[in-house]
């Protein structure tokens, strides 16, 4: 399939699914009462040639926690554009939340198994937010320009193309969970030695899968007329959504730069790791010209100053993919320390220092940060689970079990168990340690006895139960077992999903009272890049007020049933073959 660039104009609103067939049944069975056609429901519309916007207005202004000026007249920023909603935090040099916006966008699904971005849809939100903190700050009567720098972190590997003459984008951004590109992957596989996935791991510490950005690319080059013309005049400019962002912010097509940063750049499957520069070898085995790639910088360091709007002339000075920025938010500069963010996926890094340690148990081998200031470039291992918080919001929007996500605890906990279910959300397949893209989503275990009680409960242990996954394939490849996991990410607020990955996990769970870990490490590594903050003051950020969870369940019970969760992720393999691709025509919604 090509798109055309024949019909500029926009496409329509998207509009909230109906109920579908799946839902329906589910509310029949499980006593759900049906969620209002108002809610935040994923959004659908059709494929149009080119990317288009939608109107994102705050619902309400931005929340001021704290009203007094800071004594040594320093605030630290960071903009957190995440893959269902962008935010901007202002800290004191305490690590303390001062200001904050959030706003959501639209989830662009014109397949099964597609997810697209509208990076007009992103840059506005950040800007909204912007403006809202700083209008919010005002109004409280503090002083935005004690804001000495602003950092950005982002959702990794979801990929945009844009052209350098008019600063446009030339199509949706394509997410990293999207699978559009399996076969493209499948044909790349193909054309190694032995045709495996594997093959340039030890080079990139990545393997080929559609998770990464290169895949996209490939994938647009292929398939997107406005991104073959741009590449033909030389314009084409590829970028994870930091440099989109980067670009907006110090001019678009007015002088604005094109970077990236160490983290971002070593999600794409074009970086050699060890160099830390665009690999030739993989720049050609994927045919993308290194002309349309950004120049790779530290994480930490002024790359630009904001051109226009309520931050002008701040310096951009921190950059990090979201993962990697919870990991300096975390504090988690020695070798052996371990944090878990849980978001819309889950992931786990482990720091290995400075040299890139391969995996033999199905970890990635990537970036940790690059901030001079800490001394050189540090690499991690990583475990990635595609599906964790996203499961509850699967609830609440797809199968509208519930009306608000916090519904989830309440129903959860007025149970001890699950009555044997267990939930595997491997919609787009599984990440790490099984790295299985025929893999698909499955409820196992129900019968006649099961309600939505055991439902929620099921979908928090699965989280849980993903994390023990990437955490015993990190024992044995660090060698030296973990014995507290630091975690962080939306999930954390749920108590009882942090006593249930202690009871699972059967490890310490330690959780910092801010929580917002991966908007303060992009926060300090810019505030690093211009000496607002020194490395000596880093030990007094968010220090206080930890919480901890002990394991309660005993060895038999976790060890039995993490058996039957294994169980489980068996059922869900080889379910995709060549029967769905026969069956397209068959994945029309009918209400």
């Amino acid at each position: 399939m090509t798109t055309t660039a024949a019909n500029s104009s926009a496409a329509p609103a998207p509009r909230p699914k109906k109920s579908s067939p799946l839902a329906r049944l589910f509310k029949k069975l499980l006593g759900s009462s049906s969620s209002s056609s108002n809610s935040a429901a994923m959004k659908t519309r059709r494929l149009s040639a080119a990317p288009t916007s939608h109107d994102n207005t705050a619902a309400a202004g931005a929340k001021v926690y704290k009203k007094s000026p800071p004594a040594d007249g320093v605030y630290l920023s960071a903009i957190d554009q995440g893959t269902t909603s962008s935010r901007f935090i202002v800290f004191d040099t305490t690590g303390a939340i001062v200001a904050v916006h959030q706003l959501e966008f639209d989830q662009v699904h014109i397949h099964a198994g597609w997810t697209q971005h509208v990076p007009t849809d992103i840059l506005n939100t950040v800007t909204t937010c912007v403006e809202e903190v700083v209008k919010g700050m005002k109004a409280a009567g503090l002083d935005p320009t004690m804001i000495k720098s602003v950092g950005i972190t982002n959702q990794r590997e979801t990929t945009v193309a844009w052209d350098s003459e008019t600063g446009k984008a030339l199509y949706d951004a394509i997410v990293w969970h999207d699978t559009r590109t399996q076969a493209v992957v499948d044909r790349l596989i193909a054309k190694t030695p032995l045709a495996t996935k594997e093959h340039f791991q030890e080079h990139i510490g990545l393997p080929l899968t559609t998770y990464f950005s290169a895949s996209k690319m490939v994938w647009m080059l292929e398939n997107v007329d406005a991104v073959k013309e741009a590449k033909a005049k030389g314009t084409l400019r590829f970028g994870t959504i930091d440099s989109w962002l980067i670009y907006n912010l110090s001019g678009a097509a007015d002088g604005g730069i094109h970077v990236t940063d160490f983290t971002n750049a070593s999600r794409t499957m074009l970086l050699d790791l060890a160099e830390r520069k665009w690999s030739t070898q993989m720049l050609d085995f994927f045919e993308i010209p290194a002309s349309s790639l950004p120049t790779i910088e530290p994480s930490s360091k002024i790359y630009a100053h904001v051109k226009a709007g309520a931050l002008a002339g701040v310096p951009i000075s921190g950059c990090l993919g979201d993962q990697q920025a919870a990991l300096v938010g975390q504090k988690c500069f020695a070798v052996g320390e371990a944090k878990n963010t849980y978001g819309t996926g889950c992931f786990m890094l482990f720091n290995t220092g400075t040299t890139p340690v391969p995996s033999k148990h199905g970890l990635l081998t990537t970036a940790g940060y690059d901030i001079p200031a800490l001394g050189a470039p540090t690499y991690a291992l990583e475990g990635s689970v595609a599906v964790g918080g996203a499961s509850v919001k699967f609830l609440r929007d797809n199968l509208q079990i519930i009306k608000e996500t916090p519904e989830v605890n309440d129903l959860a906990a007025q149970v001890t168990h699950t009555g044997g279910v267990y939930f595997v959300p491997a919609f787009s397949g599984l990440f790490a340690p099984y790295w299985r893209d025929d893999a698909r989503g499955v409820f196992v275990g129900m019968t006649n006895y099961t309600d939505r009680r055991h439902i929620a409960r099921a979908t928090l242990e699965c989280v849980g139960f993903q994390t023990l996954d990437i955490l015993n394939a990190m024992n044995q490849d660090s060698g030296a077992p973990l014995t507290v996991l630091k975690v962080d990410g939306g999930m954390t607020n749920s108590e009882l999903a942090m006593q249930l990955q202690a009871d699972i996990a059967g490890i310490t769970v330690q959780r910092p009272a801010m929580r917002e870990t991966t908007a303060l490490g992009a926060a300090l590594a810019a505030a690093l890049a211009t000496d607002s903050i020194t490395v000596a003051q880093l030990a007094a950020f968010n220090a206080e007020g930890t919480d901890e969870f002990s394991p309660k369940a005993t060895a038999d019970n976790r060890e039995r049933r993490y058996r039957k969760w294994k169980k489980a992720v068996e059922r869900t393999l080889n379910w995709i073959d060549e029967d769905d691709a026969a069956a397209k025509d068959d994945e029309v919604l009918v209400d």
